[in-house]
């Protein structure tokens, strides 16, 4: 968060250099001043000349960190030899051109050139100011001044750097929580669409089939299935138009799309198999819930690629549905009796792999193999305890 200074300097960039270079000014005058007044055979006017000189050269301490932290160095050891102890407000230019280099270089850099500025002030003071009987005045003190705004300015080049780090991995977060939707909308997307181009085209090929077996032995049954197939192409092409509406979607309303199919429109689906040849009988066992329209949705996805199956690999023509409700699950089962011709089993096949993508993507199980008796079984546990919305009315 900027502070009011912060704020200000960033829309007067100019103007705050001026009172920063001023301060720095008045400060170090002061010091010599003081200085002065307590040794009064110190020279006055050139200290306060090379202190001026030193502070109009940090006007270039970012453009030209190393020559600006040499020159004030030179400046500050002019002082000491002008018999002036190098107290922190004298040597502030050196000061603040070794902290603007500390926070623009690297950090074998920074302690490289604070190391010579530190040496200079050993130097000035062991040589050249008159307080060699107190070497931590004269020695100590301003070799650790330099130190200490050389370690101040790598603190803040190393909160910026890190600073930036974080926002750009925040960045990249955000694109890759960006992309995982994008990949997820695509599979949930390529669901909704495998199950209605399979589902339908699968029942109208079964009702295409059958008219044609019939065409010449039962014509009258030909013809009323031959009459049927409207209504699936119907359905067919209506799923089709609400998903790929979804994709047309500037925005996440729902206006004008069709309804989400639910387990109310089993009766439908049954009668729409019935056309194809397949008979399904229907149990449902406890009390029915009512289902969010997310988990309405996967569970009547689900019976349809089961029943879908069936039609496209059972020896038999009957499945049989089973729905199952218990306080906290909702169990769906689809069997038929036989042995399936060309199916994949448990784990193959896009339309179980979609089946288990969607009862996973909402927390249950699924299960779907041959069973010992005969036959094939597609199984799986819908959660309610996150889903549930209360008892069917």
């Amino acid at each position: 968060m900027k502070t009011g200074w912060q704020r200000w300097a960033a829309v007067r960039p100019h103007a705050a250099e001026a009172v920063t270079l001023f301060l720095v000014f008045a400060i170090t005058v002061a010091a010599v001043v003081v200085t002065w007044a307590v040794m009064p055979g110190s020279l006055l006017w050139p200290a306060v000349a090379v202190s001026a000189l030193a502070c109009g050269a940090l006007r270039w301490r970012r453009k030209r960190p190393f020559p600006v932290l040499a020159f004030t160095l030179l400046c500050a050891v002019a002082q000491g030899a002008l018999g002036y102890l190098l107290t922190p407000g004298l040597m502030g230019p050196l000061l603040v051109a070794q902290y603007s280099l500390s926070v623009q270089s690297r950090r074998r850099t920074t302690w490289n050139s604070a190391f010579v500025a530190a040496l200079g002030m050993v130097v000035t003071g062991s040589l050249l100011t008159p307080f060699h009987q107190s070497p931590v005045l004269a020695v100590v003190n301003p070799t650790a001044w330099v130190l200490l705004s050389a370690a101040f300015g790598s603190y803040v080049r190393v909160r910026r750097e890190y600073a930036v780090a974080r926002a750009e991995h925040a960045v990249w977060e955000r694109e890759e929580e960006a992309r995982h939707r994008v990949v997820q909308e695509r599979m949930r997307i390529a669901r909704e669409l495998h199950d209605v181009v399979a589902h339908h085209l699968t029942l109208a090929d079964a009702q295409a089939g059958t008219a044609a077996h019939l065409a010449h032995t039962h014509p009258d049954q030909a013809l009323a299935i031959i009459g049927k197939l409207p209504q699936t192409t119907s359905a067919a092409l209506r799923e089709l138009k609400a998903a790929v509406g979804l994709l047309r979607q500037d925005t996440d309303t729902d206006d004008d799309l069709t309804p989400a199919p639910g387990l109310d429109d089993l009766p439908e689906l049954v009668g729409t198999c019935a056309a194809a040849g397949l008979t399904v009988t229907v149990t449902v066992d406890g009390a029915a819930r009512r289902l969010t329209p997310v988990l309405d949705l996967t569970a009547y996805r689900i019976v349809q690629e089961a029943l879908t199956n069936v039609s496209k690999h059972a020896t038999t023509r009957t499945a049989v549905v089973r729905l199952a409700y218990t306080p906290h699950y909702v169990t769906l089962t689809v069997t038929n009796d036989a042995t399936e011709r060309g199916s994949s089993g448990p784990g193959g096949g896009f339309g179980l792999l979609t089946m288990r993508e969607r009862a996973t993507a909402v927390g249950g199980t699924f299960h779907a193999g041959h069973r010992p008796q005969g036959g094939f079984e597609v199984a799986c546990t819908l959660p309610l305890d996150s889903h549930d919305e209360g008892p069917a009315t």
